[in-house]
């Protein structure tokens, strides 16, 4: 297969300084619901990056569930293979990959847990299979075959109706509060769009071109 022949040109927009709005969570908020406009598959999907304790990077993706000042929340395992790398590391990056407008968003930052009640408002809104599989999977942990998987949710039907499965304690939301955000625009001849934000000591936000 010749991948040097796979290349697509990048020419749908453009960004500019005077584009940009003064924080990157307005700019985040008008790009995402530019990309639900469009009705891309999984506007939310992105890609969590964390780093283990011994160094060994991991990347996978998970859906954006809430955004706000305070940075941008995902839900999860709390022993998870990301979760235990959170507890090493304690930051993590991640990635929208919003091709089809030809466009990334790169956020790095530090990352904590969110309240309980935060949790189990999401959680509450969950549906009823969605809120069994918390229960069913021990996230990232080796299992014999899915015959297990569909076993143990049996066997959480019985425990739990519909309508009154409690928030395990063992999952809930990751915050990641962003210390950079980057937005990445396709030009023509890869002479890319890149500007990023960087939260300065005083809480405000320092805005720069990168080169592509």
């Amino acid at each position: 297969m010749d991948l040097f022949s796979l290349r697509q040109e990048y020419a749908k927009a453009g960004l500019s300084r005077a584009d940009l709005a003064p924080t990157p969570l307005a700019q985040f908020e008008l790009w995402f619901k530019q990309a639900c406009e469009m009705q891309l598959l999984e506007p939310n999907a992105m890609s969590v990056a964390t780093v283990s304790a011994d160094g060994v990077p991991s990347c996978r993706t998970v859906l954006l569930k809430a955004f706000d000042e305070r940075g941008f929340v995902f839900f999860t395992n709390y022993t998870s293979a990301k979760a235990r790398d959170i507890a090493a590391n304690g930051r993590a990056a991640l990635l929208f990959p919003w091709l089809a407008l030809e466009r990334q968003v790169q956020i790095s930052g530090t990352v904590e847990k969110i309240g309980a009640q935060e949790s189990l408002a999401y959680f509450m809104s969950r549906p009823y299979g969605s809120q069994l599989g918390a229960w069913v999977s021990h996230q990232s942990q080796i299992i014999s075959s899915r015959q297990l998987l569909l076993k143990k949710l049996d066997e959480m039907k019985r425990k739990f109706t519909e309508g009154k499965v409690p928030l395990p304690d063992f999952w809930g939301g990751f915050r990641v509060v962003p210390q950079a955000v980057e937005f990445w625009q396709g030009r023509t001849g890869r002479l890319h769009d890149r500007f990023q934000y960087t939260r300065e000591a005083g809480g405000g936000w320092r805005i720069d071109r990168l080169a592509p």
